[in-house]
């Protein structure tokens, strides 16, 4: 099952111009570098409204089937993605941001601290991941090798055998 991915980053600054984004550009190589195409990637601001309506949009979209956040999952006032992808996604899944989290702490103690969010709509998985290029880059070595079969079940090509 070919993955088609949108890449969100999520920052205020980097969508005024004032910061470059460096999580975006490098979550977009990382999953073409685990074989996905990258059919969009955008940077919009964190404001609610706004940014649910784009995970809406691009999570509707017939051409992703993958959509990842970065940014926007910390405890900052302005940190929405979580909100925003809570009220969008159709079930949520719980089990790739409780990796993660477990996974980085390992690495990272803060961690701890980010309120990442994973679910489903209009058959497209939509994970949120931190805003730093070095979460980013664990967080996706976290989820990676899953990524395929939850795409395939999806889509309804690959079926759990029942007992």
């Amino acid at each position: 099952m070919e993955i088609r991915a949108a890449v969100l980053t999520v920052s205020d600054r980097s969508a005024r111009g004032e910061r470059e984004d460096a999580s975006g550009p490098l979550l977009a190589e990382l999953l073409r570098e685990a074989g996905a195409s990258v059919v969009i990637q955008e940077v919009v601001s964190d404001e609610l409204e706004p940014l649910a309506e784009r995970l809406r949009n691009l999570a509707d979209r017939e051409d992703v089937n993958l959509l990842v956040t970065t940014g926007g999952t910390g405890l900052s006032l302005r940190d929405n993605t979580p909100e925003a992808t809570r009220a969008v996604v159709e079930r949520e899944v719980p089990g790739l941001a409780e990796a993660m989290r477990a996974e980085t702490l390992r690495q990272t103690p803060t961690a701890m601290l980010s309120r990442a969010v994973c679910g489903v709509r209009s058959g497209a998985l939509v994970v949120n991941l931190p805003g730093s290029p070095k979460g980013v880059r664990e967080c996706f070595a976290v989820i990676r090798p899953v990524l395929g079969h939850a795409v395939a079940i999806l889509a309804g090509g690959a079926h759990e055998k029942s007992p």
